[in-house]
This record gives structure tokens, sequence and C-alpha cells, in this order.
């Protein structure tokens, strides 16, 4: 039986945590002789507390964070909110976009992704080789989470919606820990971290956001592989003719070609595929005019290029770019790509193949009625937009995949959604979390 490569990031988590931590020896004479601090505790994951807590502990701090409004200004936003588990740590409703902020009124600019099979996901680089021994292939920009790339690590990304005015809305880290030593959670964070933790709120807040990133690194929540994908992999069960053709369609560089960015096959290493590069493209995703945001004709969501993200704007050729997120519980999702543009599988799928083909269905005309294709850029960037198949097509020519070809790349996706129960004698079970 064939499994998914562990999570590195929670082997590395664990190792540091379980890590012996001694103190340095009591000696005043010695004192002034040694540095203050150490340097190895300047690391992100550094045990700097008198007594470790257990991943176990620390998942269960997380847990009860990632499902806490108390933390929020309105007190009626969690994390679980945006990312419900129900819904494979998703959004759990059709909005484009969710709201937050003191009154749950404040709109975001871009769409709550699933925060489950990201547990690999590299760090960013605008420079990535894939592990595959052939370093002459430059991925180009790759990794980091969020929309954009921008945060590093799981404890990093969990901070940005604490303090976002959109969305949980605390002022700065301050509050995140004023609300969390005067909330509900108090007594069981102290239990985890120590009686005295509060009295050092930078320890308190770098703690805290280390006990979401280890909840988020639990294989049972958030990379289970239970998928009937999984069971196929695993020889549990066989894909239907419809779902066998929409494989083979998705996988055809001269069909869909969805599998040269949401990759479907096990890695060479034996990990399970979590369809995704983890690449960052522009595939000139209409805009969505619903969105508060784009109310101002000036405003444009360039995703790698900013304006979330500063440190790359010196890039054009990046505007427009987003992450490649996995394909894994996809249809379970209410609304697509980083804008929720789309509400519907099937209009992704005529998107992707008709984007060149009619692209009078997807685009507006401007005053003068021509036809403003990739209308969410900034006029004079269009060389920025991928062209590979299937955008590869002119107007007029036949899509890459028809409405039947469509329908059975659907079914497969299908196959992609977590809690399949694998046909047994005694009428099915669910297969193991962690293959």
């Amino acid at each position: 039986m064939m499994k998914p490569r562990p999570s590195l990031l929670l082997a590395a988590v664990a190792a540091c945590l379980l890590a012996a931590c001694h103190p340095a020896a009591q000696n005043d004479a010695h004192a002034a002789a040694k540095p203050a601090t150490p340097a190895y505790l300047s690391g992100a994951y550094a045990p700097t507390l008198q007594r470790q807590p257990s991943v176990a502990q620390m998942t269960a701090m997380g847990r009860a964070m990632f499902f806490a409004p108390s933390l929020s200004v309105s007190g009626k936003l969690s994390c679980a909110s945006c990312h419900s588990p129900e819904h494979a740590y998703g959004p759990p409703n059709g909005l484009a976009v969710q709201l937050g902020g003191p009154e749950l009124k404040d709109a975001g600019t871009r769409a709550a992704p699933s925060l489950r099979y990201i547990q690999n996901a590299p760090a960013f680089s605008e420079h990535y080789h894939d592990d595959d021994g052939d370093d002459s292939i430059d991925a180009g920009p790759t990794g980091g989470r969020n929309w954009d790339g921008r945060a590093q690590s799981g404890h990093e990304q969990a901070l940005a919606p604490l303090l976002s005015p959109r969305e949980m809305g605390n002022r700065d880290a301050a509050a995140v820990v004023a609300k969390l030593r005067a909330g509900p959670l108090a007594a069981q964070f102290r239990r985890t971290y120590g009686e005295d933790i509060f009295e050092q709120p930078g320890q308190a807040l770098r703690w805290a956001l280390m006990s979401l990133e280890v909840f988020q690194e639990s294989p049972a929540d958030f990379y289970p592989y239970t998928s009937k994908y999984d069971a196929v992999l695993r020889k549990q069960a066989t894909l239907s003719p419809q779902e066998a053709r929409g494989l083979a369609l998705f996988n055809d560089e001269n069909k869909g070609n969805c599998a040269s960015c949401h990759i479907s096959q096990i890695t060479p290493g034996g990990a399970f595929p979590q369809f995704t590069d983890y690449g960052l493209i522009n595939i000139g995703v209409p805009r969505n005019t619903t969105l508060p945001a784009n109310a101002d004709p000036a405003f444009f969501d360039m995703g790698l290029y900013g304006p979330d993200r500063t440190d790359l704007m010196q890039h054009k050729e990046y505007c427009g770019s987003f992450k490649t997120p996995s394909l894994r519980n996809v249809a379970l999702r209410k609304v697509f790509f980083h804008n929720g543009s789309f509400t519907s599988l099937e209009q992704v799928l005529r998107f992707y193949v008709q984007r060149d083909t009619a692209p009078q269905k997807w685009y507006p005309k401007d005053r003068n009625g021509k036809l403003r294709k990739y209308d969410d850029l900034p006029p004079g960037l269009e060389a920025n937009v991928n062209v590979e198949a299937p955008f590869d097509r002119q107007p007029g020519q036949r899509p890459a995949l028809n409405e039947g070809e469509i329908a059975d790349v659907i079914v497969f996706l299908r196959t992609l959604t977590d809690g399949y129960q694998v046909p047994g004698p005694a009428g099915g079970k669910q297969q193991g979390k962690t293959g």
C-alpha cells in the first residue's frame, strides 16, 4: 500500500517541540561572559519555554483558537467562519468574498481558499526547481501561502486574518494577546504554555500562532487522503468509465491539460498528488464587478504584484499571477478563482476552453464597443496571461473540450472529495486517515 509523504513541517515542529530544553546554569560569575539570548532561540521553531507542550496539547490549543469567535473584534467571527470543516476548511456559503470587521459588513477582496492539502507547500521562490533531479527547468514563482504566496509559513499566515480590518479586525498583535488573555481560552492557554505565559506578550503571541499552525498540520483534519481517487491509488476502488474518461481528458496535453498545473500522478518519491504544482499563474480571470473593491475602476488586484504583497512590485511581469490551488475537494466549493467570479465547475471548465475561442462570452465591451479581453488587468499587461493549452486557440476555433467532455472531467473532479466509503462486505467503510 502506498502512502503519502507525511508533512515535513509537522515533523520539524514535532522534533523541535519535543526536544529537551536545557537552560544555562544560573551562575552569576559567568553570566556576563554569555550572550543574553542564545542564537538558536531566534529560530522560528526553537523551544523557548521552560516546559514544552506536546504536539497533541498544541493541536488541541490551536483547534480551540480556530473555532473561537472571541479572538475577533466583533466577537462573532472565527477562523472556522470562513474555513468550515464541513466544506474542506473552505467557505461555507456562496459569497464571492467573506464579510468581516467590527459589524461583519466589510467585504474582503479575495475568495477564501480551502486550508486542506497545503502542508507541503514550499516557501516562496521566484525561481523554483522541482525535486526531480533536473535543475535545468526553472518553474518560476512558486510556493508560499495565500493567493499571492506572501506568507512563508503556517504561523505567519495565521496572523494576517487576525489583524486584517476586513476579517477579525484586531488593531495590532497586542490586541490579539489581550483578547486571548481575557477570553474563555486563557486557562487552557496557561495550562498549555505555562502560568506565566501572558507575562511575556511576545512569547504568548508566538505560541498562539504556533498553536494554529500545528493544528493546521493535523493529518485527520487537513490532509486525510480519503477521496475515491486516493482509494483508486491504493487499489481499493476503480474509477467508473466516465470518471476514467474525465481523468484521461484532465491529463491529456491536447485536451484539458489540467495536470500541467494540477498534478495528478503519484510523485517519484511515492507521495500522493496534491493536485497543484504550487505555482503562481495569470490565466486572465474575468473581473468580478460585484466586489465592492472593484467599484473603483482604477483598482486592480494583481496578486503577486500587489496590492496585498509589496515586495515584488518592480516585476510587472508578475501582475495578475495567483496561486494555483489544489483541486482536492473542489466540488465542495460554491465560488471559484481568487475573486470568486464563477459559481460552478461547469462555468470554470467552459471558461478554460472558451476563453480564446469565444472571448465575447467572458469579457465585456468598452465604451467604444470593442471587446475588453483580460478586463481585470490594467491595459498593456496582456502579455502576462498564460497561452498554453487549452489557452492556445483563436476565436472561432473548436474548444479543446466539448460539453460531453466537460461533464466527464467534472465527474472525475468529484472523485477528489474526501470522505469516500470504500466498498466492503459490511456495506462500506471510510479509508484510513493518512493512507
